[in-house]
């Protein structure tokens, strides 16, 4: 793209950028939520753009300066001097201003700054899939600790052996979904269960799900027709847990305007000892749950225009493999193979995450128009 063709795009968005800035204080804006939320979101991004268009101009302003130096018959030899350091600086320094731009002019996911429901099941492999589950529930545990993130566990049923049938999270801070996205899809493990007699290696697999939590003011749910039951939780606790009901059990019939269909929505939320902490999470996951659902032919949409298979929804893929005989890890949407599996366990996977990025990223800017 030409400078000056980035120039004026930047330009543009500059005009849009005081724009919003005059909107987001608007007390009218300010009152209607959802309008204010996107606002909000929009003039972070642009003023990202801004700033990177105030540093792109003083660097194309420096190197115009110096040619200028260096074409005038300048005669002192340390100004032509300094003046040549000065253009070889610039020149090296623009192709990858150009690119960081050329990314942020690239139209983002709306969904990437959302908080995340986390959702780990196991899959074939009985006992030892149950296990790996609760394997990556500590994974992204001790990940979302070092991202700074909260997580909180809404449901959860264990193991006959350990770890979990299901557990179902929610994870909040700042780009939660646009980073956690890519661990969606089936995870496959390779290694000797603990229940083996004989050393022999099995394979086993667990599904994980990301979803962008819905906020508020994006799904229309009739809060009249919710069912609502309490009942005891089971499980450590102390006395608390059996004599006080705390666990809230939600029942919600809902049409998909996509299939016409209507099912009846269950869900459970035993987390707390508050049952209106636990009616306040089981409301967020059926809000959630709505959003996806009525959102599946635009995610279904964008998947289909993507060449890459980096970060579509498609739970059924099998994404990564975990061989533990080989202390090997291998994400199959990119051939990324690393050696440090016990590392990756512990939550070290930014690395991979960052490489899914780059690869998403490629592709993303050889689809756009710019």
């Amino acid at each position: 793209m030409p400078q000056d063709n980035l120039l004026s795009k930047l330009d543009k968005l500059s005009a849009r950028y005081e724009e919003v800035s005059t909107l987001i204080a608007d007390p009218k804006v300010i009152a209607d939520m959802g309008r204010y939320v996107k606002l909000t979101r929009e003039y972070k991004e642009l003023e990202k753009l801004m700033e990177v268009r105030k540093r792109y101009a003083q660097l194309l302003s420096e190197a115009e300066e110096a040619r200028g130096i260096l074409s005038s018959g300048e005669n002192d030899p340390e100004m032509r001097e300094m003046a040549k350091e000065q253009a070889a600086e610039c020149e090296k320094q623009l192709p990858a201003m150009e690119q960081e731009i050329k990314m942020l002019l690239i139209p983002k996911d709306p969904e990437d700054a959302k908080n995340a429901i986390l959702e780990i099941r196991s899959g074939t492999g009985g006992d030892e899939a149950a296990l790996f589950a609760g394997d990556l529930f500590r994974m992204y545990s001790k990940y979302c600790e070092s991202k700074g993130w909260t997580l909180t566990v809404s449901s959860a049923s264990e193991g006959a052996a350990g770890g979990f049938k299901e557990i179902i999270c929610s994870v909040t801070g700042q780009d939660v979904y646009g980073t956690l996205k890519y661990e969606s899809g089936v995870h496959r493990v390779q290694r000797v269960p603990v229940t083996e007699t004989q050393g022999r290696i099995h394979t086993s697999a667990a599904t994980v799900a990301v979803l962008p939590e819905a906020d508020p003011f994006e799904v229309k749910i009739n809060e009249g027709e919710i069912r609502w039951d309490t009942f005891r939780s089971s499980g450590a606790g102390g006395q608390n847990v059996n004599k006080v009901e705390s666990g809230v059990r939600l029942r919600y019939n809902w049409t998909n305007p996509n299939t016409k269909e209507t099912e009846e929505i269950l869900i459970e939320c035993t987390e707390t000892r508050d049952q209106p902490k636990n009616k306040e999470r089981a409301l967020a996951r059926l809000r959630t749950y709505i959003y996806d659902h009525e959102h599946q032919k635009y995610v279904d949409d964008i998947a289909s225009r993507r060449k890459s298979l980096v970060s579509t929804g498609d739970r059924s893929a099998k994404i990564r493999t975990y061989n533990y005989p080989q202390g090997r890890i291998t994400d199959h949407r990119i051939n990324y193979t690393i050696y440090n599996l016990q590392a990756f366990m512990d939550g070290d996977i930014q690395d991979c995450i960052d490489h899914l990025m780059v690869a998403e990223n490629a592709a993303r800017l050889e689809n756009a128009e710019l």
